[in-house]
């Protein structure tokens, strides 16, 4: 009696697995529909942008058949905007027309396939607990939402196990991978070399740098890496690389959510490689890695951008006062005001560089006393054109400080109607506790209408609302800067 059940459940099974095959070959059949796949895929290009956007363009042989086709485009990215895409023949220009597109991002998992059957009769397996018997009876699916809810016989099920239901097909629309479904005329020959072109988000970079001080701190070795993230839900092979610093502006198209499969993010370092070359477009900066490379699917990847050493730089120990210190009398500022610490470096051929660089974060390291690379601080830097400074402020100076009072405060007779004269006197002691000495540079932001009245340093006047002082502070010792400024509001 068991053999019996289980001849007559694999009979079952067996007429059901026919029934898809039947169901799928009809389908294909009425719709003459022509899968391609990346094993067709001749060659292919990914231009990145700033702002998580992406320029893809997928080079495919394929046969088509004189007249209209369905043309399947398999593993196209899973955040195609499919408005954006554009397919030529390459071999026949002119000889493709599109007629229509569908992009199929419903992808095939057991609890898409229930829903698509609500509504729909579904084969159920039954296991007797006495004997271990499996049977098939019939069921209607009522509901995929939470769980699922059978029609048997008579009687509504729930809580049933989704690997224990047999589906008799797989419907169209739902696919295994993302996929591109194109209606197209094809007036030329039956080999074509398709280009599809589109833009997708999923695909991103950004610039990392990294560099050395030298133990003078007047030099430093520079490194530029891009990080490349892939979450599109596509893999490119081979890709022939490159990437688009600058400001693109965009329509923000309504968001949308594409369910992607997930899996664990790998990470990959690059080979020691050449700089990525480097051109104008338009108002941008474009860069070609000179080797094709493959970005993985769920891949975080760096390439190299650029590398220069026996960099010059400058380094700048800067104080920097607030605004509100000149509209009334505060006596005691503060105590030990913080230094920053800044260096910058010039973009040029001079300096060994020159190439336009992208935004990023700028990573500085300097060699202790036992030759071991020390983190030192770090920063952004902006786009830097060609023969422009990149700046950055490392962090803030143990061993050098200052100390800042107001010893005076008056408030003038009003020089004309409607305007203020106020009068602010200040005493800044700048301290330098290392074994060499320093430049300070002061800076003091002053709004209004003002003039330094008297002084014991001399200042700059760096723009209308700026006075700046250079001051050389001796090893381990103090150095004492007074000024009195006049401001009108």
């Amino acid at each position: 009696m068991f053999k019996r059940r289980n001849m007559i459940l694999t009979n079952s099974i067996l007429a059901i697995t026919s029934l898809l095959s039947m169901g799928a070959y009809a389908l294909e059949n009425a719709i003459n529909e022509t899968t391609s796949t990346l094993n067709e895929q001749q060659s292919v290009a990914v231009t990145i942008y700033n702002g998580d956007l992406a320029l893809v363009k997928d080079t495919r042989k394929v046969q088509l058949n004189a007249g209209v086709n369905a043309l399947a485009l398999r593993d196209v990215s899973a955040q195609i905007r499919p408005e954006t895409a554009l397919l030529r023949s390459l071999n026949a220009p002119g000889s493709l027309n599109l007629l229509e597109q569908n992009f199929d991002f419903d992808l095939l998992t057991p609890a898409k396939l229930l829903e698509k059957y609500v509504g729909k009769t579904v084969g159920l397996i039954k296991t007797n607990p006495a004997t271990g018997a499996e049977t098939i009876e019939q069921a209607t699916v009522l509901s995929a939402n939470n769980g699922v809810v059978l029609r048997v016989g008579n009687r509504i099920e729930t809580g049933v196990s989704t690997n224990r239901i047999v589906y008799d097909n797989v419907p169209a629309n739902l696919r295994d991978r993302p996929t591109l479904i194109t209606q197209i005329n094809n007036k030329g020959a039956t080999d074509q070399i398709i280009e599809l072109s589109y833009l997708t988000g999923g695909l991103g970079w950004k610039a990392d740098y990294v560099a050395e001080l030298n133990s003078k701190e007047n030099m430093l070795d520079l490194s530029g890496w891009v990080t490349l993230t892939n979450s599109s839900g596509a893999a490119y092979k081979n890709a022939k690389l490159q990437l688009v610093a600058g400001d693109v502006n965009r329509v923000q198209p309504p968001s949308r959510v594409f369910p992607m499969q997930t899996r664990k993010s790998e990470m990959m370092m690059a080979d020691a490689a050449a700089p990525m070359a480097e051109e104008s477009l338009l108002e941008y900066h474009l860069y070609t890695l000179d080797r094709p490379t493959t970005i993985a699917e769920n891949q975080t990847k760096q390439v190299a951008l650029l590398s220069a050493t026996g960099v010059p730089v400058r380094k700048e120990l800067v104080l920097r006062g607030a605004d509100y210190y000149y509209q009334g009398q505060y006596g005691e500022i503060g105590s030990k005001m913080k230094v920053g610490v800044f260096i910058e470096f010039d973009n040029k051929e001079a300096a060994k560089l020159g190439m336009p660089l992208p935004k990023g974060i700028l990573r500085v390291y300097k060699k202790d006393s036992a030759g071991n690379a020390q983190f030192v601080g770090e920063d952004n830097i902006d786009h830097t054109p060609k023969n422009e400074t990149a700046r950055l402020k490392l962090g803030e100076s143990f061993d050098v400080s200052a100390d800042k009072k107001q010893t005076d405060f008056k408030v003038l007779p009003q020089p004309s109607k409607g305007n203020h004269l106020y009068e602010s006197a200040f005493e800044l002691t700048l301290k330098n506790a290392k074994k060499e000495k320093v430049i300070m540079t002061v800076q003091e932001p002053i709004s209004g209408d003002w003039k330094i009245i008297s002084e014991n340093k001399t200042h700059t006047k760096v723009n209308s609302h700026l006075a700046e002082w250079k001051i050389e502070i001796p090893a381990e010792g103090k150095v004492i800067l007074t000024y009195r400024a006049q401001v009108k509001y």
